[in-house]
């Protein structure tokens, strides 16, 4: 089982303390993966991965939305301020 760490991927037991649990969730969503693909270990891995980069596609839409939400405020603040 492989885990990353900053940009580089590790080996689990190379992992520092705190990240061993994401290994421990990692072997347990994968095999939720691969049981609801009953075994196609392919198919399960492309699964995890749209979902993954799902999340990731709404984390960013969510980050955006507050950047713009923070920038709208300074504009705000400093037009008040005049």
């Amino acid at each position: 089982m492989h885990g990353v760490v900053g940009r580089r991927t590790m080996l689990c037991d190379d992992l520092p303390a705190a990240a061993e649990t994401w290994c421990a969730e990692a072997a347990v969503i994968a095999e939720a993966y691969r049981s609801a693909h009953r075994g196609d270990d392919r198919a399960a891995l492309v699964a995890a991965i749209a979902d993954a980069l799902a999340d990731l596609a709404a984390a960013e839409e969510r980050t955006e939305a507050v950047r713009q939400q923070v920038s709208r405020g300074y504009v705000r603040s400093a037009a008040g301020a005049a």
